[in-house]
């Protein structure tokens, strides 16, 4: 059933109420923005019809607060042509109107713009179903790369051997820390994070091992140190590389012994805790060159795994900027934004990315805040589209069309070829064919 929200903000609101109902359209009716905002908190509306005379400069501030709180609404506006002398009103229908049309309305056209309004939010909802593989151990993302990392989570978190996690800054690697933890036995206690780059040398050693009251100038009362913090759960050790050599002696007999000492203490404190460690250095390099303590090296190494870059998983970019796409949209102060051009997407796919999924989310952050348009263009990401191009050609939005639609159906289904390709209308030899062309092919179900 198409359904309708009609807020009128001036009188003549009865005839086009009279025309929706005519036309199929179910309306519920608010004459203020008070009870259109309830009516659309307890209302499944697809479209808004908004009835518009003379307003304020307060009146039009409050109706900007309440469109941008209607981000899964497509308004179409009906407006007195003086209405649209004032420069807010004009500015307020560039960014959140899907359409406008001013009075004496024209009914053929009005319902045609209400029909590509109400078809238009019926992909924006299939676009935001949830999918299985969204936020799926906290990590977004349907390509080879991280369903292969979700299942090396999921046999590493059996175990209770240190884990060495790889991978270039910005991956991931922390996210894949937490999910471990949150796949293993011990979710229930307490995940530590420790940043080990980010901690002064004088500080580090009571900082992970706690101190005792007196042991030093200043330590006015016991201390309990990040270690000991992780008795129970995990603890994750980033960056490991920037250890000293002198803290890497006491975390390996801590690895051995699972006790430690607080500095000023003559007794030793057992600690049950998993470690995590993680670098974007190769440890073995930095055993090579006498960064890093090769005893040490082999007691963290027992269950290595690396983080994938993202230029390692180029079909998760759509569902990775869309989804900060969502995390930014939390933001009310800023203007709504509906989505990515398909330059813009085509940009995404283009980028190198060294700063992998950080870079990725500033990126996103950067253009909901500096956008002045309804969907995010390569400018506004930073990107600077190449002199005597005007973007992409047909074939490569079709490729990453494709891509994008086989990548998210295979998520959807959870990578079950018979259900993917009746999903997607072709045959199984076709899908197998395409998944190979895409880099999509892996382990998958029958």
């Amino acid at each position: 059933m198409k359904k309708a929200l009609c807020v009128s903000l001036q009188d003549a609101s009865l005839d086009v109420i009279n025309h929706l109902r005519g036309q199929a359209w179910e309306v519920v009716h608010a004459f203020d923005l008070q009870e259109a905002q309830r009516l659309q908190a307890s209302q499944a509306v697809q479209v808004g019809v908004l009835l518009i005379g003379d307003m304020t400069a307060d009146g039009l501030d409050a109706l900007e607060a309440f469109l941008r709180q209607s981000l899964g609404v497509e308004w179409v506006g009906v407006f007195s042509p003086p209405a649209l002398d004032a420069p807010l009103l004009r500015e307020l229908v560039l960014n959140c109107f899907f359409d406008y049309h001013t009075q004496p309305v024209d009914w053929r056209v009005l319902d045609l713009t209400l029909g590509h309004a109400f078809r238009r939010s019926q992909l924006r909802g299939r676009a935001s179903l949830p999918l299985p593989v969204i936020n799926s151990m906290g990590m977004v993302g349907a390509s080879a790369a991280i369903a292969n990392l979700r299942q090396q989570i999921r046999k590493v978190a059996r175990s209770e051997a240190p884990v060495l996690i790889g991978g270039e800054s910005g991956s991931g690697k922390e996210l894949a820390a937490r999910a471990i933890h949150q796949c293993s036995c011990r979710a229930a206690g307490p995940f530590i994070a420790v940043n080990c780059g980010a901690i002064a040398p004088s500080l580090i050693q009571t900082e992970l091992f706690g101190h005792e009251r007196g042991s030093f100038t200043g330590a006015m009362a016991n201390k309990q140190g990040l270690i000991e913090s992780a008795n129970g759960g995990t603890l994750f050790l980033d960056e490991i590389t920037d250890l000293p050599l002198e803290l890497q002696t006491n975390l390996l007999r801590f690895l051995q012994e699972h006790t430690i000492h607080r500095v000023g203490s003559v007794r030793s404190l057992q600690v049950n805790a998993r470690v995590i460690a993680a670098s974007h250095l190769d440890l073995s390099t930095a055993v090579a060159t006498g960064r890093f303590r090769e005893d040490l090296f082999y007691r963290l190494n027992v269950l290595p795994m690396t983080v994938p870059s993202l230029r390692e998983r180029r079909p998760d970019i759509p569902m990775l900027a869309q989804h900060f796409l969502q995390v930014c949209r939390n933001d009310r102060r800023l203007r709504p934004v509906e989505g990515f051009s398909r330059h813009a997407l085509a940009a995404m796919m283009a980028h190198d990315w060294p700063g992998n999924v950080r870079e990725l989310y500033n990126r996103v952050q950067r253009a909901v805040v500096m956008t002045d348009q309804r969907l995010i263009t390569p400018g506004d990401l930073g990107f600077a589209m190449k002199s005597g191009t005007a973007g992409p050609d047909l074939d490569a939005i079709r490729t990453l069309a494709e891509r994008d639609a086989i990548s998210m159906t295979l998520g959807r289904v959870d990578r079950n070829i018979t259900h993917a390709a009746r999903e997607l209308g072709i045959s199984r030899m076709t899908l197998y064919r395409l998944m190979d062309k895409h880099g999509l092919a892996q382990r998958v179900h029958q």
